[in-house]
């Protein structure tokens, strides 16, 4: 199982880190477009860089906070529920990070979450419900994806893949802004002798630019679901027993019964989607199919007992 899960893992993260690097050849494109033949000045790129960090950095340190209290999820201590308290500090040793603090969130709902900049400051969120409906083995495979988050420092990542979004949106925003109140800048002659090219050119960087916001959130999701596919590797190799986590994902993928108190902008931080009833389109969804994650975990556990 080591091998074929190590791979997996290595893949998992050589494509989060190309999506990345498109991303930030996406965004010195349109800067440089915005630049050369919108004849706007770079300070606009360098002014939406700045706030989109400022932003980013506030997500980076307040996120956590935000997201345990928007779920009313309730800090636990070792007396409280000695079976997930002591289930997540096993979980730690193993991944060789310090215990997070532990939450649950009192609902039927199948779900959990972890969230926190770095292993240090990480928290790990569980349902009441999926510690009710789980087996040992399964419950210890959801935790185990969750501590894989906090060891990938999976927040950290993300946090820099929103700052690439904001940072993109708002160049997009204030682009229409600016031409719409006729604002624009000095565009680039078309009387060079390249004017036919000169011309698509800036048709093509115009669609892009009104586009980017689009094709950045797309590739955000894809990063996000890239992350959900490293986790559940990670945490196969954490407990050495993909098949818990699978069979935990099947009971949660059957479960109807919808997270109260989450909202879009912390969607993506559980294990599974928690808008349960609403169709999501494979593109716009921030975890992959159910269904392929459980195929996959399936092909570890078999390699393993090969």
């Amino acid at each position: 199982m080591a091998n074929n899960t190590y791979s997996q893992i290595d893949a998992n993260k050589r494509r989060t880190w190309l999506l990345i690097a498109i991303f930030g050849a996406f965004l010195i494109t349109i800067a440089w477009f915005f630049d050369v033949y919108m004849g706007y000045s770079y300070i606009i790129v360098v002014i939406a860089i700045i706030l989109s960090i400022v932003m980013g950095i506030t997500s980076y340190y307040k996120g956590d906070a935000v997201a345990l209290r928007s779920t009313h999820a309730v800090k636990i201590k070792k007396e409280d529920n000695p079976y997930v308290y002591r289930m997540v500090e096993n979980l730690a040793i193993t991944a060789g990070v310090p215990t997070p603090k532990v939450y649950v969130i009192k609902t039927d709902a199948l779900n959990a979450f972890a969230t926190g900049r770095d292993p240090k400051h990480a928290s790990i969120a569980v349902t009441s419900g999926i510690v009710k409906t789980l087996t040992n083995e399964e419950l210890e495979g959801v935790i185990a994806h969750e501590m894989s988050h906090v060891r990938n420092y999976d927040i950290r990542v993300m946090t820099l893949v929103v700052i690439l979004v904001g940072t993109i949106a708002l160049i997009s925003n204030w682009f229409i802004q600016l031409e719409f109140f006729g604002i624009g800048g000095r565009r680039r002659s078309n009387n060079s002798g390249d004017g036919q090219l000169g011309l698509i050119l800036m048709i093509v960087g115009l669609v892009l630019i009104i586009l980017s916001p689009i094709i950045a959130k797309l590739i955000q999701l894809s990063i996000s679901r890239k992350r959900e596919y490293l986790a559940d590797a990670s945490g196969a190799l954490l407990t050495r027993y993909p098949k818990g986590l699978a069979d935990a994902l099947e009971k949660i993928g059957q479960s109807t019964t919808a997270l109260p108190h989450v909202n879009s902008a912390t969607a993506h931080l559980f294990i599974s989607n928690p808008f349960k009833g609403k169709k999501i389109n494979a593109w716009t969804s921030t975890h992959p199919p159910i269904a392929e994650r459980i195929k996959r975990l399936k092909e570890m556990d078999g390699q393993a007992n090969a």
